[in-house]
């Protein structure tokens, strides 16, 4: 498919889903801090459970690089229990805490600084911290010009048949940075809205009818539903 083609697909995918459900206005939270363990405890769970651990956190004044990094394994754990996974999502906030310390002295302004390319891959050095929290956290935390590649994206992408010719993360990346305009709160909305149609109708059983992407979605025009 033909760059043009590409592009154009993309920007009334994007138009539709505006149209369909507006802006959604992610990520919810009170600051980048807020928004990086979010993105930990997220992982593998619907983000109800996420903001219960949030919550929880908030309640016992332990929302904070230092406080996290002081109080015992064990106490985070039965802090953040309603997120699930908790033994090694507690291990995880530990590891981000350690390294936003040590690298950065807590100091999350300090992150706008430096080069995308070589904060990202710090970001991977993190235990328990891969390729989509960590774009998660340089787009929703940091404002930093990246595409989230989650379950979803893979879904809808190889549903309106844009998959790239390598199914590898970084391809699905490049799809989406190379062929829309370099602009965060674009991409910040594009993720949103796709992680909504993906919940709403392009579900793992897709409610195609009611889609507002069935006349231009290989999969429901072949009737795959």
């Amino acid at each position: 498919m033909e760059s043009s083609t590409i592009k154009g697909l993309l920007k009334d995918i994007y138009q539709r889903l505006v149209d369909n459900y507006g802006l959604q206005l992610w990520w919810p939270a009170n600051g980048p801090f807020e928004v990086m363990v979010g993105a930990i405890l997220t992982q593998s769970v619907a983000w109800t459970n996420a903001e219960k651990a949030i919550a929880s956190l908030k309640a016992a004044k332990a929302l904070s690089p230092q406080r996290i990094r002081n109080i015992s394994a064990t106490e985070l754990g039965r802090i953040i229990y309603p997120c699930r996974y908790y033994n090694s999502k507690k291990l995880k906030l530990k590891a981000l805490t350690d390294w936003l310390g040590s690298q950065y002295n807590d100091n999350i302004d300090a992150l706008s600084s430096v080069e995308l390319g070589t904060l990202r891959q710090q970001l991977l050095t993190v235990y328990g911290i891969g390729p989509e929290t960590s774009d998660t956290i340089l787009l929703y935390a940091l404002n930093r010009s990246t595409f989230i590649v989650d379950t979803y994206t893979r879904r809808i992408t190889y549903r309106v048949g844009l998959t790239p010719k390598k199914n590898e993360y970084d391809a699905y990346q490049r799809l989406y940075i190379n062929n829309l305009e370099a602009d965060v709160g674009l991409f910040k909305e594009y993720h949103a809205l796709l992680v909504r149609l993906a919940k709403d109708t392009c579900r793992k059983k897709p409610l195609c009818r009611g889609c507002c992407l069935n006349d231009i979605c290989y999969f429901s025009m072949e009737g795959f539903f």
